[in-house]
């Protein structure tokens, strides 16, 4: 789950991590509001959950009443790189000396989490870091032992950092690890890292991803949830229970197992075609899961052909049937269906789809036919 700015900052607040005094405000009047209770100058941020609002024009410096009234009608409603403004923040102006780059991200590959530092912060890192590798410093974190002193030392040191800001900087990632450690974070993001001119050690955005699995752990991280924000199918998935991931495809897919839909997903893209979604209905899949998943997969209207791929062990393949008989009596899709049964159940379950005689569904034996067939009716 990310989150906007002004909810990062937030729990860089909570864990001691210092950031701008700021106000969350939805309207014109609540920025204005805002403005005046801070004291100018200020700063309107839109709150849109991708980078690059300072290029196009989304975080604009206001020095007085009228200025802040009028960035703040400018920005909301904007349209960033296709999100619609609706909230903002209103900050502090803060006196910039230098900007950083800093995080503590998952690595995968390496299965522990990743500190990074760079003293090149501010707008187009990525291409900086892509450039010149030597300007982004990486270490990685034993999560056993944690983030230690020496970790922030060598890291600042070994990015070039000013010896007076070596000891600030190791003490800033080491709270931005503790804050991703104890959120259950995947990614917590500070750029620019800002040094002002006292040389404090300030956040100056905040850009953290929360692990979805986790929020049970943390009820209030779990309210800064934007429903609206999300994939409508991966919402209505979430709702019923299933596992469910939107592609950009026009063929959906469905299968028992996370490892049958991932092969599944392949051999349709080697036969050709683009999958719309990962959908695993899991094991000992029942007829409603079976309804409530075909109801997902028809809700986008991208999906042209629907693929079922069912290996019966714990889900037997006559339970997977009544459950697509039932989904076609209540929403009566109007795209092909191909179905593959095979293991428990699965002669029982080709007799059922044989006799509901169900209109454009084709049964095949093979999940390579399968992914032709479908590749083929999704035209």
């Amino acid at each position: 789950m990310d989150l906007l700015e002004y909810q990062g900052k937030q729990l860089f607040s909570k864990h001691g991590v210092p950031v701008p005094d700021g106000r969350h405000a939805t309207s014109v009047d609540e920025a204005v509001e805002a403005a005046q209770e801070l004291g100018y100058p200020v700063v309107i941020k839109a709150q849109v959950q991708i980078g690059g609002r300072g290029k196009a024009g989304g975080i604009k410096l206001a020095k007085d009443k009228a200025e802040a009234r009028e960035h703040a009608e400018a920005i909301l409603g904007m349209d960033i790189r296709g999100l619609t403004v609706h909230e903002l923040w209103v900050e502090q102006a803060s006196d910039i000396a230098e900007e950083y780059y800093a995080a503590v991200v998952f690595d995968r590959g390496a299965k522990k989490p990743m500190a990074m530092l760079s003293r090149m912060g501010g707008m187009d890192v990525e291409a900086i870091a892509e450039e010149d590798p030597t300007a982004m410093v990486k270490l990685h974190v034993d999560p056993l032992l944690g983030f230690q002193d020496f970790h922030g030392r060598r890291l600042a040191f070994d990015a070039g950092i000013a010896p007076d800001l070596i000891r600030p900087v190791g003490a800033m990632l080491a709270r931005l690890y503790e804050t991703f450690v104890a959120e259950d974070a995947m990614l917590v993001e500070v750029n620019p890292l800002l040094v002002t001119g006292s040389r404090d050690v300030v956040a100056l955005d905040a850009k953290v991803t929360l692990d979805d699995n986790a929020l049970y752990r943390h009820p209030d991280s779990a309210e800064f949830r934007n429903v609206s924000a999300e994939n409508p199918q991966e919402r209505m998935a979430k709702e019923r229970g299933l596992t469910y991931v939107s592609l950009d495809g026009n063929i959906g897919i469905l299968g028992n197992g996370a490892g049958l839909v991932m092969s599944t997903l392949d051999v349709v893209a080697q036969a050709g075609g683009r999958p719309a979604n990962f959908l695993d209905a899991g094991g000992g899949s029942k007829a409603e899961a079976i309804t409530s998943a075909v109801e997902v997969i028809l809700s986008n209207p991208e999906v042209r052909a629907v693929l079922f791929n069912i290996f019966g062990g714990i889900t037997r393949c006559d339970e997977v049937a009544r459950g697509l008989i039932e989904a076609f009596a209540q929403i009566e899709p109007g795209v092909p269906f191909v179905v593959r049964l095979d293991g428990t159940n699965d002669v029982e379950g080709r007799r059922l789809l044989a006799e509901a005689n169900l209109p454009n569904v084709h049964t095949e034996s093979t999940m390579l036919d399968a992914a032709n067939r479908v590749v083929e009716l999704a035209g």
